[in-house]
């Protein structure tokens, strides 16, 4: 009497899905952001974004050109820019609208993001 043994089927790879994006941005950010890039005189990577220790709340955004692409960066191409993402900020951004507003007094980029906790009286710095 021989018996048999089946070996198992390996079950179908289930299709993943896609990753959403870091960080997404309005129009009026990316017209900006686009102007800033024209305007440096130089080729660029894009903008780089991150986050560093600084204020009364603990953290604040960083905006920088970027000369090329870090091999850990996060890229959001989208509005005809490029943002890349610092690996470290990665968490602290997930979810995260980046918009451009001009008021009277003031103008610049604005952060909404989903993650914030507090941010300090001057607008200057968060913390998650």
């Amino acid at each position: 009497m021989s018996t048999t043994v089946e070996t198992p089927k390996p079950a179908a790879a289930r299709p993943r899905r896609p990753r959403p994006q870091v960080m997404t941005v309005t129009p009026a950010a990316a017209e900006r952001v686009k102007a800033l890039i024209d305007g440096r005189g130089k080729p660029t990577a894009g903008i780089r974004i991150g986050v560093r220790s600084k204020g009364c709340s603990g953290m604040s955004y960083t905006l920088e050109f970027a000369d090329g692409q870090q091999p850990m960066d996060e890229v959001v191409e989208t509005g005809g820019i490029k943002l890349l993402i610092d690996p470290k900020a990665s968490l602290f951004l997930i979810g995260t609208e980046m918009d451009y507003a001009e008021e009277k007094l003031k103008s610049g980029f604005v952060f909404r993001n989903p993650n914030e906790k507090g941010r300090c009286g001057c607008g200057e710095s968060f913390h998650v």
